[in-house]
Order: structure tokens, then sequence, then C-alpha cells
């Protein structure tokens, strides 16, 4: 009996082993299976990341399949397009044009109304690619795609003229925070205690944002005082802070501003230390590639060292022309520039970039001039005026103190399109001979330590720092040839958008008697009869002769901006070579015993 009840005691025992391995098996088959049911499910409908039969997105998401490969930051409606930027992650690679489509949604559907090719992809690493897509139909949200069908969330979208949209910690450690929608009149400085610059990442959580009082607000600029938890943390979050104002009474600017780490600088500048370049300039430009040759090659002919060109959106071959004169060693750089309306805060912006390299910046457009007159250089010029600081005016033996000279101020004439129906085949200092009497406004060569820490500027002009003073230059030694109005097939494209915050369009009604547009043409469109004959009261040829006098080709009477000038010059240094080589061959034929 004792041997039965052992016997089913041991069965028993086995029996409650056997479930719980079959139990754990089970769960172990269960989760496998799901896991693999969720795997091809996610690698079927993608977030933000696809496992598209491919080595491309291998580069992009390393090993994982579920890796994001790319996100949208932020979403920024303007008038005339959409400009989204992007987010990837670390060791990716970028986007092309030819990969990505521009999708419309609907608020309460996922699947895309529409979809369209990108207008331009722009941005050259992965902090600061953007995608500028074509306006949609009213109601719908843009998104991106990836071309296989992978689709990426839309971003926080914001209006272009309520907005942070730069930032960055100068070198005071102070943060100027660039903004639309502040409504401050030109020229002003306001009461700072009714702002604050607000930081973080969320800006609906308001109990998450750090906060900092304003030390000077004027026309789209505001400055403030850095918080030391920004300061010690900055490089840990690697740009991923963003900036805002706050506008007490009104609420917190939406923002598109990532904080930027800007270079320490001297408080008390010393004004003959020696920086790289002596004459700098900067400029801002929408669709001007066909005059950006010309521009930089004469201005290099008279001594400009670097050029900062900022693109408000050109959807012509600035870029294509930029990277030809790089690679003709001309120290040129493009910076992607979006935000509309911008002019002043760009020149602001370039300032604060050139302070460290260039002792002086011009701020001219692409169809202004500098005309140094009676052969002279701008090393001349500068020099003369860093003479005249230090109290010796090298024009003469009489000892006179300028004061400290923070400003050149210089003097614009406005040229006609003189008597031309069709674009110049030589250019625009060749071609244009004929201008107004006299000079309109002035443009300004400013060194960038002088200025105001407002940073206020309109129209080309900066309000400067105690202690620094302007200087008008003498129109017999420099002037600026502003070709203005120039035939009618180009002045037309000035009725699109134009920079500067400050000037109206064209087709606005708005000023239509301001000194900015055409005395007596108003707003439309529409070339008036005797257009290639206006604005002629004074021929002046000055520019022309020194040009054709220095600039042009000895072998094919081109100039260097001509189509055909490398190929003639190439062809002409190559003969010079054949020649010599001809010449050492004689001479060793004579010495040969």
């Amino acid at each position: 009996m004792k041997d039965r009840r052992r016997r089913y005691d041991v069965t028993w025992s086995r029996f409650f082993w056997f479930t719980v391995v079959l139990v754990f098996l089970s769960c172990v088959l269960l989760t496998f299976s799901t896991s693999r049911l969720l795997f091809r499910a996610e690698s079927f409908h993608p977030v933000l990341g696809s496992t598209r039969r491919t080595s491309a997105i291998k580069a992009i998401s390393g090993d994982s399949p579920v890796t994001p490969v790319l996100s949208i930051r932020e979403t920024v409606a303007f008038p005339d397009q959409v400009i989204i930027f992007l987010n990837y992650p670390p060791s990716a690679r970028l986007f092309t044009k030819e990969e990505l489509d521009c999708v419309y949604l609907s608020a309460n559907s996922s699947q895309p109304r529409l979809k369209q090719p990108p207008a331009q992809t722009d941005g050259e690493s992965l902090d600061d690619q953007i995608v500028r897509c074509p306006i949609g139909p009213r109601g719908l949200s843009v998104s991106l795609a990836i071309k296989s069908d992978v689709r990426v969330p839309p971003g926080p979208t914001h209006r272009w003229d309520s907005l942070a949209y730069e930032a960055l910690i100068d070198g005071d450690n102070t943060t100027i925070v660039f903004a639309k929608g502040l409504n401050l009149r030109p020229a002003r400085i306001y009461n700072a205690s009714r702002f604050e610059c607000v930081y973080g990442w969320d800006f609906r959580r308001s109990k998450r944002l750090i906060r900092s009082d304003a030390l000077s607000a004027a026309q789209e600029i505001v400055r403030c005082k850095t918080p030391l938890s920004i300061l010690n943390s900055q490089r840990k979050v690697n740009d991923s802070i963003k900036v805002s104002v706050r506008v007490k009474g009104r609420g917190i600017l939406h923002s598109a501003a990532r904080l930027r780490l800007g270079r320490p600088t001297d408080p008390n500048p010393d004004p003959v230390t020696r920086k790289p370049y002596e004459m700098c300039i900067c400029t801002m430009v929408l669709n001007q590639a066909k005059f950006l040759k010309e521009w930089v090659m004469y201005h290099a002919r008279i001594g400009v060292q670097r050029w900062y060109i900022y693109d408000n959106n050109s959807d012509d071959d600035t870029d294509g022309v930029i990277k030809w004169l790089l690679d003709a060693n001309y120290n040129v750089s493009r910076h992607v520039w979006p935000w509309i309306k911008t002019q002043e805060a760009g020149f602001a912006h370039c300032a604060l970039r050139a302070r460290d390299s260039c002792l002086w910046v011009g701020f001219i457009d692409v169809d202004e001039f500098f005309h140094l007159k009676s052969g002279l250089m701008f090393h001349d010029v500068l020099q003369n005026v860093s003479l005249r600081y230090n109290g010796v005016s090298s024009l003469g033996n009489s000892r006179k103190k300028y004061g400290n000279i923070g400003e050149i101020r210089v003097s614009c004439y406005s040229f006609g399109p003189s008597g031309h129906k069709h674009v110049p085949v030589q250019g625009v200092t060749v071609g244009y001979t004929c201008r107004i009497l006299a000079p309109e406004r002035h443009k300004s060569i400013i060194r960038p330590e002088a200025l105001n820490s407002s940073l206020i500027n309109v129209v080309h002009h900066f309000h400067l720092r105690d202690g620094f003073r302007f200087l008008n230059m003498n129109k017999g030694v420099m002037v600026v040839n502003h070709y203005k109005y120039q035939v009618w097939e180009v002045f037309k494209e000035k009725f699109h958008r134009r920079v500067a915050t400050y000037v109206v369009d064209w087709l606005d009604e708005r000023n239509v008697r301001s000194k900015d547009r055409a005395p007596g043409l108003g707003n439309r469109a529409i070339e008036p009869q005797d257009w290639s004959n206006r604005f002629c009261e004074v021929q002046d040829t000055g520019l022309r002769d020194r040009v054709l006098q220095n600039f042009v080709s000895p072998g094919n009477h081109l100039l260097p901006w001509q189509e055909g000038y490398e190929y003639e010059e190439a062809k002409a240094e190559n003969i010079v070579v054949k020649v010599k080589n001809r010449r050492r061959s004689r001479r060793r034929h004579r010495t040969k015993p």
C-alpha cells in the first residue's frame, strides 16, 4: 500500500513540473510571435523611419530598422511658400530634393490630399537644412514624405510675421533675439522693461521656461542678459534650446530660433588691432545671380577682401554663381537667410559675424558699386581715415583731430537706363553712364565694434556707441554708383517682394512718393514709353572709363565677368607659355657644343 501511494505522489509531482515547463514555453512562443508581428507592422507603417529595402536608409538610420531618419523641427508659412526646417539624427546623411515630396494633409486625415515636389532644398549640414514647399490649397497642412512612401509627421507651424526667428549669444554673454511681430518703429530705442527673453524647449509649458529681463529693444532686435544656467549648459544641449521674446501684456511670440554661440569680444577693443581683412562687404540678395560676378570681381580689383552674401530665398542660380566665385578663389560665403522683409536685421547679424575678421565692413546692394576716384584703392582711403583717427591727415601737413571714426558715410548717385532697352553686354558699370544730378542718401562703411548695442540700422544707416562718430566722405574721393533704374526687363523685377523691412513693395499703394520708388511711376508694373531715357540729367562716365582702362583683357577685349573671358585668358596664358618654351629651346640649341 505504501509503495502504491509513493508511486502516486511521484506521478503528480512529475505532472506539476511538466505543466510549469509547458506554460513557460507557451509564453515564450507567444512573446516571440507578438514581437515579430509588431516588428512587421512598424516596418510597413513607420512614423519617423523606414526599413526600406535599401542601403540608402541604412546609411541614414544605422542598423536598427526603427531608428528615426528624419523629423520636422519647425514649419514657417510665408506668403509665397512654406519653409520646413529638418531634424536629422547623428551620423545621418542629407536627403536631396529628388528624394522628398511635399505632402498636403487635411486636419483630421493622415492620408495626403496632394503631393508636390519641393521647390528647393537648402543648407549643407544636418543642423540647418530647409525644404521649400509650394503654397498648398487653403486649409491643408504641409508635411514631407520620403519617396518610398515614408511619411514624416508635421511639426509646429508658425506665421512668418509673428515669430522669433534667430538668436545668438554675443561675446559679452548677452542673448540677441531677432523677432518679427514686435511692431517697433524704426530708429527708436524702446523701454526694455516691456520685454523678456524666454528660454526652453516647449513654450506652452510656462513652468519649465527660464526668463531673463531685456537690456535693450529696438526694431526687430531684443538683447537680454543670458541666464547662468543657459551659459553653463549651452554646449551640452548642442543648439537645441530655443529662445523667444515675451511682450508683457501680450504673451510669448512663437519661436523657430535656436540659441547659437557667438564669440567672446573685448569690451574695450583696440582701434588698431589687426584683423585678417581690412575691407569686407555685406549684402542681402534676392535673385541677383546675373549681377554677382561683376559686383564681386569689380570690388576685388579695388581692394575688397571678403564678401558676406545673405541669400533671401533666391530661386535663380545664386548658389551656383557663388560656388563658381569660390572656385575662382574669391573669399565669398553664402548665408541662407529665409526671413523676408528683414534686411536691417540681417545687416545687424552680418556685422556681428564680421566683427572678429573685418576692420571695416561696407553695406551695399548688388546694384551698387563703390567708385574710388583718381585711381585710389580701398586701402588708400581707409589708411587715410586711420591716420586722421590718430590725429594726422595724409592729404596735407596740417594735423586735424577727427575723434573716433566708427562709420564712413558715402553719397549715392542714382543712374538711369542711359538709352538702353536691353541689358548692356559689358555689365552695369560700363553700360549705364547717365544719372540724376543730386545724390540720394548715403551708404555706410562701419567698424563693427563701434555699433550701438541695440544694433539699430535703417536702410544702411547705423547708430554708433558713445564715443564714436561718423565721417562724411568727400565726394571727390569716393561715391557709390547706384544702378537703381536699369533697363525695364531688369527694373520690373523690383515690383516683386523687396528685402528691406521699412521699404514697401512696389505694388503696395503706400508711400508712392517715397525715394525708394521711381519718381512718377506709381505702383503698376507697366513700362512707360520713355523709360530708356528717364533719370538722365548728367553724363557720368568716370567709373566706366576706369573699368575699360584697367579691367579689359588686351587679348580679346572682354571684361572678367563676360562669357568667354576665362577661355580666352587661358588660351593667352598657354600661348605665352609656348613662346617661352620655344625661346628656352632655342637658347639650349645655341649653347650646345
